[in-house]
């Protein structure tokens, strides 16, 4: 397959090592974090691609706009209207319940800034399609990335987002100034 080649040739040259655990044996919720950068995209999807993962992404809608539209459907993205936001949930799980076969990659810090919480969308999906969700990670600091643990949510916000800062709490982006601490609004009230 042409995108396992250009995997193998991009982490025979790469900089960063491919390290953690091996790909789920199901579709998954694949968090992409910190997300500091547009080189997460690059390495989330070299990621997928080594470890035959088939997987979508979603983008905000204006990265599909022009010649760029199609490019970026064939690389498995979803486009995501800024405007209407709530709807891309209801939208995936719409299409994992129809029987769509797929791991989709979210980075719930959502732009490369300082926010003050994660988005919950990937929380919402998971928990509707009963997918797990999976840890991707950048480690600038010790110049690794790959995929950590893989799990289910409880349901219970705190407890599960508590695991997944455990897991993030030494992680660090590209720039790390740029870093959001894992938190959901959510997690003052439960979903």
């Amino acid at each position: 397959m042409l995108r396992r080649f250009f995997a193998r040739v991009f982490w025979t040259f790469s900089r960063w090592k491919l390290t953690g655990q091996p790909a789920p044996d199901r579709p998954t919720v694949l968090i992409g974090a910190p997300h500091t950068s547009n080189w997460d995209f690059v390495l989330m999807l070299a990621i997928a691609w080594r470890l035959g993962m088939d997987v979508r992404w979603l983008g905000k809608a204006s990265l599909f706009a022009g010649w760029r539209g199609p490019v970026m459907h064939r690389l498995g993205g979803i486009p995501v209207d800024r405007a209407d936001p709530s709807r891309v949930v209801t939208d995936v799980v719409a299409r994992i319940n129809s029987g769509e076969v797929f791991g989709l990659v979210v980075t719930p810090d959502g732009t490369r800034g300082s926010n003050s919480y994660w988005k919950s969308g990937f929380y919402r999906i998971a928990r509707e399609s009963g997918m797990p969700v999976t840890l991707g990670f950048v480690d600038r600091t010790t110049m690794t990335t790959g995929l950590g643990p893989t799990f289910e949510l409880t349901g219970d916000v705190v407890a599960d987002m508590d695991r997944i800062r455990a897991f993030y709490a030494d992680k660090a982006g590209f720039r790390p100034e740029l870093r959001t601490e894992p938190r959901l609004r959510e997690e003052s009230s439960p979903t």
